[in-house]
């Protein structure tokens, strides 16, 4: 099918997410009364802003940034800092924070994300299997549920200390996991054995839905700033919620045993972690329905798109399966186009740290990595699969969707005509 009028179409697909859109709006909402409420409560003033320099002994900045934290995601303390590099750091350090040597972790959403695998199984770079750490995974079955039998078993045959659950997809051709799906899983776990440690990674998840995984029984949760919470405004640094005693252990893995959070400044100031928590709701919201209209107006060309048409999303993340590398490498070249950085540069795949696959990525973002800004990315295998994220305006996602459908409507006449 050619479309005659491309942006008569787009509009089209608009009315066709009425719905989605409406409970989109909706949860947004919810979640910017929920951080007002907590940025109200705790009193946020200028102070806390202000740099702080050396030790950082008594940051009033950074304390009070990890409460805000705890109160929005429901748990008893959080870590909130700068000092942490992405989501990978901020996983390392609850795992090496929690985890002892002759400990096992289990993994009940298959396997992790591509860079924690050297984290976890890596030899020569100081891994969890070097520290004697054990590790097994359990697939999720062909609709994207837990395992729970085989769950179950595991946990009566081989007695983990912790369960690792991946809330998003990475790069795995799924729907991400709703909050009463992990909640569901974690009371299941809970009646086998009740004091096993669940450690949810919510990277791409955070102020998707009205309730975080905290709030259904999650021990800890962790992300990156520059992912949800950071609203875009975040320049850097990771976050880690939940238990008081566990977040407590992994403050030692962070600083140090003797120290834990009583140390770590930022001479920069704390303004944009703070402004980019408070955006973060609403930027959600516009990355969200980006994405949604992305699927409705890409599934005219026959690509497949995850979630589907129709369905809620549960992360940031549209997933779309193309039938060749080149449209992949092109799909990313168009989003690269419509970017307000690095508009002009062609991505190309190539050999990125942590991946055993050559990466094509776009990634025109005011914040190197951002994935909350417009981007996309995708490891150049069968099958070829771009992972689209992000978009701080919907009318940004707007303008980019429309290009692309223009790019493949183009392909799809040229090769018509051929």
């Amino acid at each position: 099918m050619y479309i005659e009028d491309v942006e008569s179409y787009i509009r089209l697909c608009e009315k066709k997410a009425h719905r989605e859109f409406a409970k989109l709006e909706e949860i947004a909402l919810y979640n910017q009364k929920k951080v007002l409420d907590a940025f109200r409560k705790n009193r946020v003033a200028a102070v806390h802003f202000n740099p702080s320099s050396g030790y950082g002994y008594d940051d009033v900045g950074r304390e009070t940034l990890c409460k805000l934290f705890a109160d929005i995601m429901q748990g008893e303390d959080a870590i909130v800092s700068p000092l942490i590099a992405n989501g990978t750091h901020a996983l390392t350090l609850c795992l090496f924070g929690i985890l002892r040597p002759g400990d096992r972790l289990l993994s009940i959403t298959g396997k992790p994300y591509d860079t924690l695998d050297d984290v976890i199984k890596g030899k020569n770079n100081g891994s969890l299997a070097e520290f004697g750490v054990k590790f097994e995974q359990i697939e999720l079955n062909k609709k994207g549920g837990f395992k729970f039998n085989k769950i179950k078993e595991s946990i009566i045959r081989n007695n983990p200390k912790a369960i690792f659950i991946q809330r998003s997809k990475g790069y795995a051709w799924r729907d991400a996991l709703s909050v009463a799906k992990i909640g569901e899983a974690i009371n299941k776990i809970r009646e086998v054995k009740k004091d096993i440690i669940v450690i949810v990674d919510n990277c791409y998840g955070e102020f998707v839905e009205k309730e975080e995984p905290t709030e259904v029984g999650a021990d800890i949760i962790v992300g990156s700033l520059i992912k949800n919470p950071g609203g875009g405004i975040a320049p850097t640094g990771g976050y880690l919620c939940g238990r008081n005693d566990l977040i407590k252990q992994i403050s030692y893995r962070l600083t140090a045993p003797s120290l834990g959070m009583e140390v770590g400044s930022c001479i920069s100031g704390y303004l944009p972690y703070y402004q980019g928590l408070f955006l973060a709701p609403s930027a959600v919201k516009n990355a969200l329905k980006g994405s949604v209209l992305a699927g409705y107006a890409l599934q005219v060309f026959g690509f497949e798109t995850m979630p589907k048409p129709g369905k809620m999303p549960y992360d940031i993340i549209k997933s779309i399966k193309f039938n060749t590398a080149e449209q992949l490498i092109g799909f990313c070249g168009e989003i690269q186009k419509i970017s307000p950085v690095d508009s002009y540069v062609t991505p190309l795949p190539w050999d990125m740290p942590g991946y055993n696959h050559q990466v094509v990525m776009a990634a025109g973002a005011f914040v190197q990595g951002a994935s909350l800004e417009l981007s996309a990315d995708g490891a150049v295998r069968e099958p070829y699969v771009a992972y689209m994220q992000g978009g701080l305006t919907y009318e940004h996602c707007v303008l980019a969707i429309t290009e692309i459908v223009k790019y493949f409507n183009g392909k799809q006449l040229k090769e018509t005509c051929l």
